[in-house]
């Protein structure tokens, strides 16, 4: 049990009869009564954000939740399929569990978060860059600017799409944003 005073970013509890982390939160302390948190949280398993108020030093269910290493093998019929790096035991996953999951490529590690009272799988976490070769782009002319953004389509090794800038050629190594699948950098060879 915790309560209010224990509220960081991140933390996982059980809130009506669900998961959810903390996605933000403030302390108020009003002139007149009692202080309270507002916070946003955010559901585990769906994703979807609510915001709710609690009074000052309600008592909440911590959720116990670990993070272990696993790397990305392959996917098939079943799902997205992982080995853990230190047991080398395999799990698989439903595309649902994993937030792009056009940015996994075979051997990338990433992290595998599990509910440790029900050792069930919640998410998967993709590290902040992935490196990903551009398959297929169109090549980019000098002057074939109309903003000072010049940006282009490109089709990652992965079959995902991004806007990359014109200098970028097909074959070329690029460093991409997971959390909003945006370009980052070329990647020197």
């Amino acid at each position: 049990m915790a309560t209010t005073a224990d509220f960081r970013n991140g933390l996982c509890m059980e809130f009506n009869g669900e998961l959810y982390t903390i996605v933000q939160f403030q302390h108020v302390k009003p002139g007149k009564g009692g202080a309270f948190v507002r916070t946003k949280l955010k559901n585990i398993s769906t994703g979807r954000v609510i915001e709710n108020t609690f009074n000052s030093g309600v008592k909440i269910n911590l959720a116990r939740i670990e993070r272990r290493p696993h790397q990305f093998i392959y996917k098939d019929e079943t799902g997205y399929n992982f080995m853990h790096t230190e047991t080398f035991e395999q799990i698989s996953l439903d595309s649902s569990m994993i937030e792009n999951p056009l940015l996994l490529k075979e051997g990338i590690n990433v992290e595998i978060v599990f509910h440790t009272d029900t050792e069930s799988p919640i998410s998967c976490d993709l590290p902040s860059f992935v490196e990903m070769e551009v398959a297929y782009t169109e090549p980019g002319l000098k002057g074939d600017t109309a903003s000072s953004t010049a940006l282009k389509h490109a089709t990652l090794e992965t079959g995902l799409e991004i806007n990359v800038p014109l200098f970028v050629n097909q074959g070329d190594i690029i460093r991409v944003d997971t959390r909003d699948c945006t370009y980052s950098e070329r990647v020197k060879k």
